[in-house]
């Protein structure tokens, strides 16, 4: 697979091979203050710093892409739950928004995410019990972080 970036070509060639509870990645650096992650998975994404930081403001910053994996593994969490509860969820959206260390290391301090589930006659003890198990249980994101960050937890429902 080919894509041209900014000029540039850009080739995915994956072939890693994983085996039990080992995960690979791979950053490449590309240029400036731009990198292509390349996940064990076989995908790849672009990060980039700001422009007054050396970057072209291209790709996600590595901060951001932490806290969207962080919103994308409670999220697959809640969802596998609320379907294995056979809840009618139409739309599922997860806001995050975070605090960070004012000095370096910029470390998060804080960090909120609150659900927004869509759906039809959805109890509310399922939802709820959904975004539990998945801050307490199930999210290895969340429960990692949690031992440094404090997060916390909300939802909402919305009938469809």
């Amino acid at each position: 697979m080919h894509e041209i970036m900014s000029g540039y070509i850009v080739i995915y060639k994956f072939g890693y091979h994983l085996e039990g509870h080992k995960m690979k990645a791979k950053i490449k650096w590309v240029e400036d203050m731009m990198f292509m992650g390349q996940s064990g998975s076989g995908h790849a994404v672009v990060m980039d710093g700001p422009p007054d930081l050396g970057g072209k403001n291209m790709g996600i910053r590595p901060m951001e892409m932490m806290l969207m994996g962080l919103g994308g593994c409670t999220s697959f969490d809640v969802m596998l739950i609320l379907k294995r509860s056979r809840q009618d969820v139409t739309d599922c959206v997860a806001e995050l928004s975070a605090e960070r260390a004012k000095s370096d290391p910029k470390v998060f301090t804080k960090i909120h995410i609150h659900f927004v589930v869509t759906g039809n006659k959805l109890k509310e003890k399922m939802v709820q019990r959904a975004v539990e198990l998945s801050a307490t249980k199930y999210c290895s994101a969340s429960i990692m972080l949690a031992q440094t960050v404090e997060i916390t937890h909300d939802y909402e429902m919305i009938e469809a």
